[in-house]
């Protein structure tokens, strides 16, 4: 398997950076992606924001339709992956208080 951070992945990253709004977002990754993915990425992103308000797993699960495996992957990246999904919460957070709660302040 290719390590994942290389030049093709990040020119995508680059490419994803210029994206302007909402619009351009959505119609860029429906191009780039299956429904299927794009519904999948969602669930995992609301599982992290759950997550970081401490809601427990089984919630998690049926709230989302994820299996406690993905749950759990979901959670082991938030706690001790590469800080993505911490950056964004605290960035929305900052933005929007009401959006998230107090799980990360």
């Amino acid at each position: 398997m290719a390590k994942w951070d290389n030049a093709t992945t990040e020119d995508l990253f680059k490419t994803i950076l210029n994206l302007r709004n909402l619009s351009e977002a959505k119609r860029f990754f429906r191009d780039l992606l299956t429904e299927a993915e794009i519904i999948e990425f969602a669930k995992r992103w609301q599982a992290a924001k759950m997550l970081s308000k401490k809601i427990p797993y089984p919630v998690i699960e049926k709230e989302t339709g994820l299996s406690s495996r993905t749950v759990a992957r979901v959670a082991k990246w938030l706690n001790k992956g590469m800080g993505g999904y911490r950056v964004m919460l605290k960035r929305l957070t900052h933005h929007n208080p009401s959006s998230l709660g107090k799980g990360l302040r």
